[in-house]
C-alpha cells in the first residue's frame, strides 16, 4: 500500500493521515507491531520523511527466511550524499521489522539496473545489507532513523557504494552521462572505469586517446555470478542459522524460568514439611508423656485393686491433679447430671405425672443453673489450656539448656 503523491507543500500532512490510517488497521491485513509502539514508529517516519523527502513510506509484505510472511512498514526512495563536492542519490529500502524500534530496522541498498554494489565495501555487502556502527550499536529509544540515514550518508559520502555500469564499447560515455543526469534531475552515479586514479569516470581527453575497453571475459562473469550467489546463500544461511539459535536461546531462557519457579516451589513446599515435622515432634512429645502419666496411674490403680478385692469406691479412684482439674470436674459432673434431670422431667411431663406450670418452672431453674456450670467449665477449660502452653514452653526452654 503506498500514499497517493501529495502537493509539495502538504506532504508531511498526507504522511501523518497515511501512517495513521495504516497503523489503525485491524484484521489479517494489520500491521505485526505492538501497540504500544506504534505511535513512536509514526513519530520516527513522519521526522524522516520532513528530513528527506525523498523517501516515501508505504506497507509491503516481507518473506523472512523460514518462510513466513508479514506485513510491515517500509520508506523507499534515495538519500543524497557528496562526493567530491557533486551531490548523488543512493536508493535505498528502510524495513522497519515487528521487533521496531526495541531493535534496528534492515536497510538495504537497491540499485537500478544501471548499478552495481561495490566490492568490497565497508557497510554493503553484495546483498545490498547494510551495516552502519549506529544500526549495530542501536539503543532504545534514544536511536532515530534520522540519525541512522545521517549518519549513511556521510559515510557512503566518504565511500561510494554504488557505480553505474560500463556502457556498451559504441557509445559515447559523454552523452550517456548527460541522458542520465537529464533523466534523474541530480548527477548519477558514472561508471567504475579502467583509471583507479578517477573513478566515477574518466576525462574527455582520455576517452578521445583510448578506445573503449571491452567487456569482460565470460568465464570470469560466470565465476563473479557464481561468487555471488555462494554469497548470498551463505548469508541466508547464517541468517536462517541465526534465527534458529535465537529461537534455542528464547527456549532456554523460558525453560530457565519454569526451573526456577518449580525451585521455589519446591523449597516452599520442603519447608512447610520442615515445619509440618517440628509440630508432630512436639504432639508425639506430648503423646509419649501423657502414656507415661497413664501408665503409672493404671499401676497405681491396679494395685490399690488388689489390694481391696472389689471393695473400690468408684468416687475415690479418679482424683484431679489440681484445683482447675478439680473444678473442671464438678463443672462437668453437674452439668451432665441437670441434662438428665430435664431429660426425665421431659418424659414426665409427657406421660402426664406433671402439670405444666410445674414443668416449666423446673426447667427454667435447671437451665439456669446449668448455664452457670457451662460458663464455669469454660473458663476453667481456658486457664488450663493456658497453663498447659506455660508448661510446654517451660520444657522447651529446659531441653534447650539441657542440650
Amino acid at each position: 500500500m503506498v500514499p497517493p503523491p501529495p502537493p509539495p507543500h502538504q506532504s508531511t500532512q498526507f504522511t501523518q493521515q497515511f501512517l495513521s490510517t495504516v497503523l489503525s488497521q485491524r484484521g489479517p491485513s494489520a500491521l505485526q507491531y505492538t501497540e504500544d509502539s506504534k505511535w513512536l514508529i509514526r513519530q520516527h517516519l513522519v521526522s524522516l520523511m520532513e528530513s528527506y523527502p525523498s523517501l516515501l513510506p508505504k506497507t509491503a509484505v516481507f518473506n523472512h527466511t523460514d518462510g513466513r510472511t508479514v506485513n510491515l512498514l517500509q520508506a523507499e526512495g534515495t538519500i543524497p550524499m557528496i562526493y567530491m563536492n557533486v551531490t548523488y542519490n543512493i536508493p535505498i529500502v528502510i524495513w522497519l521489522m515487528e521487533t521496531y524500534p526495541r531493535h534496528p530496522p534492515c536497510i538495504y541498498v537497491n540499485p537500478t539496473r544501471d548499478m552495481i554494489i561495490k566490492r568490497p565495501h565497508a557497510y554493503v555487502n553484495p546483498s545490498g545489507v547494510v551495516s552502519t556502527p549506529l544500526l549495530q550499536s542501536w539503543i532504545y529509544p534514544s536511536s532515530t532513523l534520522c540519525d541512522v540515514i545521517k549518519e549513511l550518508s556521510g559515510l557512503f559520502g566518504l565511500d561510494p557504494p554504488l557505480f553505474t555500469r560500463q556502457q556498451p564499447a559504441r557509445q559515447n560515455p559523454n552523452t550517456e552521462s548527460m541522458r542520465i543526469q537529464s533523466n534523474s534531475g541530480r548527477p548519477a552515479i558514472p561508471p567504475r572505469g579502467a583509471y583507479d586514479q578517477s573513478p566515477y569516470g574518466v576525462s574527455p581527453s582520455q576517452n578521445m586517446n583510448h578506445r573503449p575497453q571491452q567487456t569482460d571475459d565470460p568465464v570470469e562473469i560466470y565465476k563473479k555470478n557464481a561468487i555471488h550467489k555462494l554469497l548470498e546463500s551463505l548469508h541466508g544461511d547464517i541468517a536462517k542459522l541465526r534465527e534458529n539459535r535465537e529461537v534455542e536461546m528464547e527456549g532456554l531462557f523460558n525453560a530457565q524460568g519454569m526451573l526456577r519457579q518449580r525451585e521455589e516451589q519446591l523449597s516452599k513446599g520442603v519447608r512447610e514439611m520442615q515445619q509440618e515435622k517440628e509440630g508432630l515432634e512436639q504432639q508425639l512429645q506430648m503423646v509419649l508423656m501423657n502414656t507415661d502419666v497413664l501408665e503409672g496411674w493404671v499401676k497405681e490403680n491396679e494395685v490399690k485393686v488388689n489390694n481391696d478385692k472389689g471393695n473400690l469406691n468408684v468416687d475415690e479412684v479418679f482424683e484431679p491433679v489440681d484445683a482447675l482439674s478439680k473444678q473442671m470436674l464438678g463443672c462437668t459432673a453437674a452439668d451432665l447430671a441437670i441434662e438428665d434431670v430435664i431429660y426425665s422431667l421431659d418424659k414426665a411431663f409427657q406421660e402426664g405425672s406433671i402439670a405444666f406450670d410445674q414443668y416449666l418452672k423446673n426447667v427454667r431453674a435447671l437451665s439456669r443453673e446449668q448455664f452457670f456450670h457451662r460458663a464455669t467449665a469454660s473458663k476453667v477449660r481456658a486457664a488450663q489450656m493456658q497453663a498447659q502452653v506455660a508448661n510446654m514452653t517451660s520444657r522447651a526452654s529446659h531441653s534447650q539448656y539441657a542440650m
